[in-house]
């Protein structure tokens, strides 16, 4: 969607520049922002009556052009995605090409299956030029279990022959301690692309469900919990589509009781996770130290399987 040209926040009826300013902190900046929000959230944030909330917001539709696009429109704007190497040949032709931009890539699996190794090879390879398999771009590390560790990216750096320094100075690493927390952590690196310019093209949340599952117990609080999340993912979402990054979150595992027979490990989170990833890839440990990455679903990639290893160096292919 696009705004009509020379169409300011102010030209809406109600809207002043006392009412601008407040709709602006809360982040209604856009026509599109304010087209899309509930009346409710307007008398709250603006401190208008209903009426004009209702007008503003039916004004900001009218004045929006729906924009839509034919397929080969979509397919010429899909040549802008960035795909970024996981290190691996082998993994990269399962997601043919890499973990890509504008899409929350999800991997799941047990501990000790190197989910966190991949989001530390991720953030490094993201800063290599694109024709090496990178996004030429800077990460933000949200680390909600505190297992990110700068050492080990420096390992890896260093076995690709890079300035270790300069790489980690192109990570932003920060602690979540709770899922509040973790969900104002999203709007704090929107802030950062906008205000500082920050070329950030990777965003790492690992892991996804730690703190939603350790603040939120009981049948009883499923449903709120499921909200929360709900916002999250499309937070992230949002974030990924915006700006044309890459989200890349870890995900917990439990044992299916209802699963007899074969592998009952099955991800957390439920249908809101399942839903709002782009694309789930399942890793679990193989023989002789191997790891297998399987997709479960994605919109164009088949499911398949690879087998990956993780080395002193980072993920590389299987000899």
């Amino acid at each position: 969607m696009a705004e009509k040209k020379d169409f300011k926040i102010t030209d809406l009826p109600g809207v002043g520049a006392a009412t601008a300013e407040k709709l602006e902190e809360a982040g209604f900046n856009t026509l599109m922002s304010i087209a899309v929000a509930s009346p409710a959230d307007m008398v709250e944030i603006a401190g208008v009556t209903e009426a004009t909330a209702r007008k503003i917001i039916n004004t900001a539709r009218n004045k929006l052009d729906v924009g839509f696009q034919t397929g080969t429109e979509l397919l010429e704007k899909r040549k802008n995605i960035d795909r970024i190497s996981t290190g691996s040949k082998a993994f990269d032709a399962l997601l043919m090409g890499g973990v890509e931009t504008n899409a929350i890539t999800e991997v799941y699996g047990e501990f000790g299956s190197s989910k966190t190794q991949l989001g530390h090879q991720l953030a490094v390879n993201v800063q290599l030029p694109k024709e090496q398999g990178g996004a030429e771009g800077m990460v933000c590390y949200i680390d909600t279990e505190g297992t990110g560790r700068p050492e080990r990216i420096k390992q890896m750096a260093e076995a690709l022959n890079l300035d270790s320094i300069k790489i980690l100075d192109n990570i932003k690493f920060i602690r979540a301690f709770n899922s509040d927390h973790q969900m104002l952590i999203i709007s704090k690196i929107e802030e950062l692309i906008k205000n500082d310019k920050l070329p950030i093209k990777l965003v790492v949340v690992d892991s996804l469900m730690s703190h939603f599952r350790s603040e939120f117990v009981g049948r009883g609080t499923l449903s709120e919990r499921q909200q929360k999340l709900n916002k999250h993912m499309h937070d992230l979402l949002k974030l990924a589509e915006n700006y044309n990054l890459a989200v890349y979150i870890t995900n917990q595992v439990m044992a299916n009781p209802a699963i007899f027979f074969g592998d009952p490990t099955t991800a957390v989170g439920g249908n809101i996770v399942a839903h709002a990833s782009s694309i789930r890839i399942y890793v679990r440990k193989g023989k002789k130290g191997t790891r297998v990455a399987r997709v479960i679903d994605s919109p164009n990639i088949p499911d398949s399987e690879c087998v990956f290893k993780v080395t002193e160096g980072g993920i590389r292919d299987v000899e």
